[in-house]
């Protein structure tokens, strides 16, 4: 396997969740930057792309530490998605130390919800959880070193 990573959907604020989680975690946006849907070359027997849709994003990727990968695009209704945020995806995170791990939890649960405050856990590590403000759940469990 040459690399993991998360793809997530959005209804149109793509862009806006990227730039809160590289305001998160840091660097910059990899795997040729930021594609839209403008970029998507016409092809003959293929709708063009909705004047409204043009700028949304097509395609986005962020290295997280570790070096994970959070990929993600905007669903757009005009090509037939239809996005609903469930309870079966959660990113894990992994970090060094326990102040770190307080740190992205504090970031990424502000103006979202907490589920399950940082404590210690029996199986040996800091745990807690939350869901951000755009309706993704974290998970971060900081073993004990």
């Amino acid at each position: 396997m040459s690399r993991v990573s998360t793809y997530l959907n959005f209804p149109r604020n793509t862009e806006e969740a990227f730039e809160f989680y590289r305001s998160v975690f840091g660097g910059e946006f990899c795997g040729g930057g930021v594609a839209r849907f403008r970029d998507i070359p016409e092809q003959e027997g293929m709708p063009p792309v909705p004047e409204e849709d043009k700028d949304l994003i097509m395609h986005i990727e962020l290295e997280l530490p570790g070096g994970h990968i959070l990929m993600g695009t905007d669903a757009p209704e005009s090509m037939g998605f239809n996005v609903q945020f469930g309870n079966n995806i959660y990113i894990n995170l992994e970090p060094d130390t326990k102040e770190e791990t307080k740190k992205l939890f504090d970031a990424l649960s502000a103006g979202g919800k907490v589920t399950m405050e940082l404590q210690e856990m029996f199986w040996g590590a800091y745990f807690g959880s939350c869901t951000d403000k755009f309706g993704v759940q974290w998970m971060f469990n900081c073993p004990k070193k």
